[in-house]
């Protein structure tokens, strides 16, 4: 295989990939697997176009790329879910004790698995 083909498909530094519809297949699965979902646009950035993360009643969240807020805000209604601007708002709690629920898992699986 060359120089080339192996590049051949990979974005350049510096450019944002965009959403895709994959994208909005994953948000849409996910949203249907989890109860009391909320979601949360991120504005674009330098690095990537604008963003929703969905979290769940659990605090669990998935995060995707999304055309536009205006995309968002469709997607949300279509769903009949409630939108924030992360922005304004930022994230729940039930997030971030999520996340920190996690980190204790992941540490205590690693210690077993030191010790074993």
């Amino acid at each position: 295989m060359g120089l080339w083909s192996r590049l051949r498909g990979r974005s350049r530094p510096g450019t944002r990939r965009s959403s895709t519809a994959d994208d909005e297949a994953h948000l849409r699965a996910w949203a249907a697997a989890h109860e009391g979902v909320e979601a949360f646009v991120e504005p674009r950035t330098a690095v990537t176009d604008t963003t929703v993360v969905l979290v769940a009643k659990d605090g669990e969240w998935t995060r995707r790329r999304i055309g536009s807020p205006a995309a968002a805000k469709k997607f949300a209604r279509s769903l009949r879910m409630p939108i924030y601007d992360a922005e304004i708002v930022g994230y729940p709690k039930r997030m971030r004790d999520h996340d920190a629920r996690q980190r204790v898992l992941r540490d205590r699986a690693r210690r077993r698995d030191l010790g074993a």
